[in-house]
């Protein structure tokens, strides 16, 4: 059985049932306690677990970031919420330099199994400072694991996991997605890390994508299937560590690849996926890869500039045209 949850009561399902299984499970951030998180995620909580478990921080993201790495170091498990990544800047060198590297740097005699978790990426008007994706910065970083998926039951499955492994896990969710709905398993179930989903099979090509971006290459599907091509439909799930098997599986069906990021293009995720792929199927391309990103510019604010900037379905069928050599 299964029932239709949001995004945002699915993670808050998880981190609920992950708080109740262990009490050493506790969750802390800005707004997060009386206020039920800026984007409601944790409504409801703070009645069940109270403010030991569910604590309401200053406005200092290093400051509480550095709290939830020692924390972990000492046996607990803090869900460590951040009300955007823009904002979690501020707190990377905790992030970076001491929960990815305390497991390295202790030879082992410590880990620190915490979470971070907050949205990522363009919402709308929100500008430069509040519109940036941080996927790659974060998948650089060795140590670290990233997830960052569009999908209700995903969402609780991969947020249970990523609770209950032992390594820094960064979780990057979308204000624009914190409402969508999808059906969401009864019952206790896990999503694994590291494992790619296919949404839809295709024969034609492959178009590999993460988060809300998912969204625009469904809707780019719909399109390209009244031109009589089929795509296949990659969502990551798991930046890092990724789930090359799955990408080259299907590029080896379709011969043609297209990855859609919204991040900036020089340095991404679709720069880590196209070398991967060429460099371990490269003999199955029919075609060059094709990359759509964002535009290599600090996100302008008026709403046309905004459609220019982001990848769209339209864009996406363009891509799949062209490299199936198809003319307009």
């Amino acid at each position: 059985m299964a029932r239709e949850l949001t995004l945002r009561d699915a993670i808050k399902e998880g981190m609920t049932e992950e708080m109740r299984r262990d009490d050493t499970v506790f969750l802390m951030g800005e707004e997060v306690a009386e206020y039920n998180g800026a984007y409601k995620v944790s409504k409801g909580m703070l009645d069940e677990f109270g403010p030991k478990r569910v604590i309401d921080t200053p406005i200092a993201e290093l400051g509480f970031a550095g709290i939830g790495v020692g924390a972990a170091m000492n046996g607990l498990r803090p869900i460590v919420e951040f009300m955007t990544w823009n904002f979690a800047v501020l707190a990377f060198d905790q992030i970076v330099n001491n929960a990815a590297k305390t497991l390295s740097q202790s030879a082992g005699d410590f880990n620190c199994p915490i979470v971070f978790r907050g949205p990522s990426g363009s919402a709308g008007q929100l500008a430069q400072q509040h519109s940036q994706s941080f996927e790659a910065w974060l998948a650089n970083c060795p140590g670290l694991k990233v997830i960052s998926c569009t999908d209700p039951a995903d969402a609780k499955g991969l947020i249970k996991s990523a609770i209950r492994d032992d390594d820094p896990i960064c979780v990057m969710e979308s204000e624009l997605l914190y409402g969508a709905t999808g059906m969401v398993p009864d019952g206790e179930y896990l999503v694994p890390i590291g494992v790619a989903a296919v949404r839809q099979e295709g024969t034609d090509v492959t178009i590999v994508s993460f988060n809300k971006m998912m969204n625009v290459c469904m809707d780019a599907a719909k399109e390209l299937e009244k031109e009589n091509i089929s795509a296949e439909i990659i969502d990551l799930r798991t930046i890092r560590p990724l789930d090359y098997d799955t990408i080259i599986n299907s590029v080896k069906k379709t011969n043609r690849l297209i990855i859609v990021d919204e991040s900036w293009p020089y340095a991404g995720i679709s720069s880590e996926v196209a070398f991967g792929v060429q460099s371990k199927a490269f003999d199955y391309l029919d075609a060059p890869i094709i990359r759509l990103n964002a535009a290599d510019v600090s996100l302008p604010y008026a709403p046309t500039l905004v459609e220019g900037y982001l990848p769209s379905p339209a864009k996406i069928v363009n891509a799949a045209k062209e490299i199936m050599y198809i003319k307009s």
